[in-house]
């Protein structure tokens, strides 16, 4: 189906080749779920609770921390408000207390601030390495569009498994940090990743290991700042939250568009091998921002056992160990793991959540004919990848216009019908491509160029129109008590329907004959995988009843009450 930029990029390319992949080509952000879609996708608190869920939401936005009431040498700072850095929007601390004259988004700058805002912006303006990647697959090692959607896919891997790093940085601290630690060792595995590609790469293989390198770096470090970002919003007036979220969103958004204005030119310029080096150095900047991200160190459950009954218990008392936590033992983390898994489970054997999920993975898992695509376009349009890099400025821009669109008219419109009608739509304009295909748009009078930038503006924006529904029901499926943990859960559903997509479209355009060099059977394919694109319409009776994503949280609460 359409889906939105940063989930479903299995090609790295510049042009939609089907509505299902519309936003592929231009998504700021390697195989990250995107920043554009955070406000309307934060999971949200509702009247209910899930039998047996006790899990708390003390410290994380991917997976829920200690249960509430938990062992007290577990956590000895968890909720301390008073030592929590908070964002300041007071006008008195602008003018008086603070050497700021000015804000941003209405909070007060600070280290802390713009560190948050600059991992953001890194996780866009990676996305300056998309073509190059595209490139070098090409022309580098010379491979097929079949080997070329199989490789790319496999860079989607690590954020199938997002929920396993939002509870790594929850509960395993490293060198005694939580945020921090795990912050400096996304960006240096970034950085290493995309350094080895620029140098010592020289086989597939070897390319392959490093882009999974690379991705888990920024789904790890996606997963700790958002979390950050959620523990700063805790407890601030719904104003300051909406201000911080609208800086994450406003950081990413300008790296996704600098990635995409000059991705084309440098890679022209310089090659795969010199954008990949250029690239290597924009991790080092998450690493160098998480020092500035003020949180408290942890200790050994063991060291304040020892502390509270020796000399240190005035420094405890002072605020050595109060201001400190304290790292959870081994059978604590053994009973919190069960207490997740089974809150988890929980939630996910509900009708109500299991049904829409499997949707879901449906309508991201339809084929993908997006790297045959790309290969028509620069071997046989012989399109520069000048010209992809606008298409993709392109892109990012009509997503910005359909996140508008949908927030603006659309977002009170039965999900149901949002899904249907946007499919249904998205199909007639897909199929649109076969008209590039075979060259009647140059009988029109119109350019292939020219032609590309129209398509690719209005699919994209028509994509990122039908994605935005399905970030919300996830949303609004979530129970309380595991919101986090099933919202994580929920997106890595969605990114292993979009891996299995690709791997279909892979397969289709192995099946079908298409090569770098022979498009013979283009035609059909795009049109059997644009059409596939309505094979899982007849599944909406999956979703639940209702006119509004109110009206079907209410359904749900009354389930889960029965429950």
């Amino acid at each position: 189906m359409l889906q939105a930029a940063c989930i479903t990029d299995q090609n790295f390319g510049n042009y939609a080749s089907r509505p299902c992949k519309v936003s592929s080509a231009h998504s700021s952000c390697p195989f990250r779920p995107s920043l554009y879609l955070r406000n309307a996708a934060k999971p949200r608190k509702s009247m209910r609770r899930v039998p047996s869920m006790s899990v708390s939401k003390s410290r994380s936005s991917s997976v829920p921390g200690a249960s509430a009431g938990e062992d007290d040498n577990d956590v000895a700072f968890a909720g301390r408000n008073d030592l929590r850095p908070t964002f300041d929007t007071s006008p008195q601390a602008t003018s008086k207390g603070s050497k700021s004259f000015f804000t941003v988004f209405g909070l007060q700058p600070s280290p802390e601030l713009l560190s948050i805002s600059m991992v953001y912006f890194v996780q866009g303006i990676l996305g300056l390495a998309r073509l190059a990647i595209s490139f070098f697959y090409k022309d580098e090692f010379q491979l097929d569009p079949a080997t070329v959607a199989i490789l790319t896919g496999l860079g989607a891997a690590p954020w199938v498994v997002k929920p396993v790093y939002g509870f790594l940085s929850d509960t395993v601290p490293i060198f005694g940090y939580r945020r921090r630690s795990y912050l400096i060792i996304c960006g240096l595995l970034g950085t290493v990743s995309w350094t080895a590609l620029a140098t010592i790469v020289q086989t597939p293989s070897m390319a392959v290991a490093m882009v999974v390198l690379g991705s888990l770096g920024t789904a790890c470090s996606d997963v700790v700042v958002d979390s950050i970002v959620v523990e700063r919003s805790r407890g601030e007036p719904q104003s300051t939250a909406g201000s911080l979220q609208s800086l994450c969103w406003a950081s990413s958004a300008v790296g996704g568009i600098a990635s995409a204005y000059f991705s084309g030119a440098l890679v022209e310029a310089y090659g795969p091998r010199g954008v990949f080096g250029l690239t290597a150095l924009f991790p080092l900047m998450v690493s160098l921002s998480a020092v500035f991200i003020s949180e408290q160190p942890v200790i050994s459950s063991a060291r304040h056992k020892r502390g509270s009954g020796s000399g240190e218990q005035d420094e405890a008392e002072s605020g050595g160990l109060l201001a400190t936590e304290v790292s959870a033992p081994p059978e604590v983390l053994k009973k919190r793991l069960a207490s997740q898994v089974n809150a988890l489970w929980g939630a996910i054997r509900q009708r109500s959540i299991f049904l829409p999920a499997v949707f879901v993975f449906l309508w991201q898992a339809t084929p993908s004919a997006d790297t045959a695509m790309f290969f028509f376009q620069t071997n046989h349009l012989h399109f520069s990848a000048e010209f992809l890099g606008r298409v993709r400025l392109v892109g990012s821009i009509a997503s910005l216009a359909g996140v508008g669109t949908y927030n603006y008219l659309l977002k009170d419109v039965a999900l149901t019908k949002m899904f249907f009608w946007t499919a249904v739509l998205g199909t007639g304009l897909g199929l649109t491509q076969l008209i590039l295909i075979t060259g009647i748009n140059q009988q029109w009078g119109l350019s292939n160029e020219l032609f590309v930038l129209g398509d690719s503006l209005v699919l994209t924006v028509l994509g990122q129109v039908s994605f935005m529904p399905v970030l919300v029901l996830a949303a609004r499926l979530c129970p309380e008590g595991v919101e986090a943990t099933l919202f994580a859960t929920l997106m890595s559903v969605l990114n292993g329907g979009a891996f299995a997509g690709s791997t279909l479209g892979a397969l289709l355009t192995k099946s079908f004959g298409v090569t770098s060099e022979d498009f013979t059977n283009l035609a059909p394919l795009v049109t059997v995988c644009t059409l596939s694109s309505l094979l899982p319409l007849p599944l909406l009776r999956m979703l639940p009843q209702g006119s509004t994503t109110e009206q079907i949280q209410s359904n749900n609460d009354q389930e889960s009450e029965s429950a």
